[in-house]
């Protein structure tokens, strides 16, 4: 998981209240246990029309936001099933943070263990940024002073817990926290196993 500590990028506004998991990536895109090429499914029934060609009107097709690594949305965003698909899409598009009012519960868990730095902020904030979207303005995400930062200096503070704030900079998930803390005690395990049950590790 890389580290996250400071993002620059023209946000793309979507600011809809109550996204589920099934709208970020539908079902049909479940039938894989990869990470990679979900991107293509994220917010498919949006994206795309009847006959599978991209339709222009929708906001992820706007060539100005090809590069965006910045999700701006609304209430309740990630409700519905818990697919961790819908975060393995999401990073996969490129998106590593994503700004809302309020998350569900899960998907900012699955979020979270993969990279994604989710921002719970007030709506008229919200709209705030979604507004420099539009207009082609960047935003600052720094998430060592935990700040959203706009280009005419306006600055938006939010919060976050210690753990998953510390996780997210130094670019650990669970797997990674483990190993860290607990690198000498597995590798004397793993040698110890060898010698008692060196059939394990045969070739």
């Amino acid at each position: 998981m890389n580290a996250f500590r400071r993002l620059q990028s023209i946000p793309t506004p979507f600011c809809h209240d109550n996204i589920d998991t099934d709208a970020i990536i539908p079902a049909a895109y479940l039938k894989t246990v990869s990470r990679e090429g979900l991107g293509e499914g994220l917010f498919a029934n949006l994206r795309y029309r009847d006959d599978k060609t991209p339709d222009p009107q929708c906001v992820f097709n706007e060539p100005r936001f090809e590069s965006s690594r910045i999700l701006i949305s609304g209430d309740n965003f990630g409700c519905g099933s818990s697919r961790e698909h819908a975060a393995w899409a999401l990073v996969d598009r490129g998106y590593i943070c994503v700004i809302a009012e309020s998350f569900a519960d899960i998907f900012a868990s699955n979020a979270f263990k993969n990279g994604i730095l989710t921002i719970a902020l007030p709506k008229d904030q919200v709209t705030r940024l979604a507004a420099e979207g539009e207009a082609g303005r960047s935003l600052v995400v720094d998430l060592q002073e935990m700040t959203v930062g706009l280009e005419d200096g306006t600055v938006f503070t939010f919060d976050l817990d210690d753990f998953r704030r510390t996780c997210l900079l130094n670019g650990l998930d669970e797997v990674g926290l483990t190993i860290k803390h607990h690198a000498k005690a597995i590798s004397a395990f793993e040698e110890r196993q060898k010698l008692e049950q060196p059939w394990l590790y045969r070739q």
